[in-house]
């Protein structure tokens, strides 16, 4: 297939990367140090997009590329793909669905554990010598402890399992109610938030879900409340979350993701009641293989005359 020429708007997992090279031909727009003059040149041949979720893939640039026929997204994520142009088009658009689960889960449980337990406070308080000085405060347990989950699909199922081991309760909001589904169901995010003691982000991103989690909510979670944040950083309001956090209106937050990353409010670097990530909840050798062969089988199937492995609704 290597007449098939694919538009590259962002680096994935090397390995899986060269795979992909190895059937098509692969312009890397992120590596051109004209990326416009790149599009000139190549985009009457482009067949096919192969992008990451932050990266924009808009109607300006889908009209640069008269012969495209397939957006194939890295990650479960398609906020940056907008899905309308493309309908409109008769594209075809594919994600990586299922393949990250049970990672961004062990995540989201790892976050949960380290910032109920302080698991990052007592590392630090160990190098810096204070337990010489005196124990360590302290924390609370998991068990009996209810987790309001923020998007119950394919992950947030994923993490109420793990949660549940952990002897936690589990509630849910989402747009509607999921039948055949035994845990409660809140209509309203507030109020969810107000009857748990988690609340767990990992809804989709995108403009339906920004700052969802709002200062009200963050309110009713309140000073004994903790936030996890594995969805997007759109999903949370940042500025909201910081002045939460420092006047104790919300008790503590595990954070993966952030609304302009790699940028961080520096204010949350002194918090000792916050547990910082740096989007890693799908950062495995074996979980980014995976999505990275995924992404080239809906390529390879396309082009092959196949349905593709998954596509986006």
């Amino acid at each position: 297939m290597k007449e098939v020429e694919i538009l590259s708007l962002g680096p994935f997992y090397a390995p899986a990367f060269a795979l992909m090279e190895q059937e098509f031909t692969v312009h890397k727009l992120w590596q051109a140090k004209d990326p416009a003059g790149l599009i000139a040149e190549v985009g009457a041949r482009i067949r096919g997009i192969q992008a990451m979720h932050a990266n924009k893939t808009d109607a300006k640039l889908m009209d640069a590329l008269p012969k495209l026929e397939i957006i194939s997204c890295f990650g479960v994520g398609v906020d940056g793909v907008d899905l309308e142009a493309a309908r409109k088009r008769g594209l075809i658009v594919t994600n990586t669905p299922e393949v990250l689960n049970e990672c961004v889960a062990d995540l989201a449980l790892g976050l949960t554990l380290a910032t109920i337990r302080r698991i990052s406070l007592g590392d630090r308080y160990v190098r810096a010598g204070s337990w010489l000085k005196g124990p360590l405060p302290f924390t609370h347990s998991m068990g009996g402890k209810i987790m309001g989950i923020l998007g119950y699909g394919r992950i947030g199922k994923a993490i109420a399992k793990r949660a549940e081991a952990f002897g936690m309760r589990i509630v849910y909001h989402g747009r509607k109610p999921q039948a055949d589904v035994a845990h409660k169901y809140y209509a309203d995010l507030t109020e969810m938030a107000r009857d748990c003691d988690v609340l767990v982000a990992i809804c989709p991103g995108g403009a339906a879900t920004r700052h969802i989690v709002n200062a009200e909510v963050m309110q009713a979670l309140g000073p004994e409340g903790t936030l996890i944040n594995v969805a997007r950083g759109s999903v949370v309001d940042e500025q909201a979350l910081v002045q939460a956090l420092s006047d104790g209106s919300l008790g503590a937050a595990g954070l993966d993701v952030f609304e302009s990353e790699p940028k961080v409010p520096e204010a949350l670097f002194a918090m000792d009641q916050v547990v910082l990530q740096p989007h890693v909840a799908s950062a495995t050798h074996e979980t980014r293989m995976a999505m990275g062969v995924l992404t080239a089988d809906n390529l390879r199937a396309h082009f092959a005359g196949r349905p593709v492995l998954t596509p986006v609704a």
